[in-house]
């Protein structure tokens, strides 16, 4: 009878208790290794998970879904590379593919800034003296005749 007490308390005490039996069931997913690398060295790789790391390293991410990576650089354009999380049916563990991710970043083009310099003003022109008036010139020495009304 007293085994029987104990019993029925315990149970009524496991009830109470934040542990639960499907929970116990659930395997967490498995982590995977991935080596990084980028030409240039020295890139910041950052996993669709939310891990970074500079270049080249290598990160432990969780193998749940396939993730992408996305490496950055100054003064290189950014490029992503999606990552394919592939599960080993003879085993527990997953295989990444692929395995090292390769970036080769290519140099950024150069970016137009704003507006155009603004072009130098045209310079004012010289004003031209006035052309004096003209008056005849004596040519006395000319094979022409003078003109009319002189």
């Amino acid at each position: 009878m007293r085994i029987i007490v104990v019993v029925a308390a315990g149970l009524g005490l496991a009830g109470c208790s934040s542990f639960s039996m499907p929970d116990m069931f659930k395997s967490t997913p498995p982590s995977a290794t991935i080596q990084l690398e980028s030409l240039p060295a020295g890139a910041e790789a950052r996993v669709s998970s939310g891990e970074t790391c500079k270049t080249p390293c290598s990160l432990s991410v969780v193998a749940a879904e396939n993730l992408s990576v996305t490496f950055t650089l100054p003064k290189y354009q950014p490029e992503t590379v999606p990552v394919q999380i592939i599960r080993d049916p003879s085993g527990p563990g997953v295989l990444v593919d692929p395995n090292p991710v390769h970036a080769e970043l290519q140099p950024a083009l150069p970016t137009k800034r704003g507006r155009a310099a603004p072009k130098a003003a045209p310079k004012p022109k010289k004003p031209q003296p006035a052309p004096a008036a003209a008056e005849p010139a004596e040519e006395p020495n000319s094979p022409f005749p003078p003109p009319p009304g002189r």
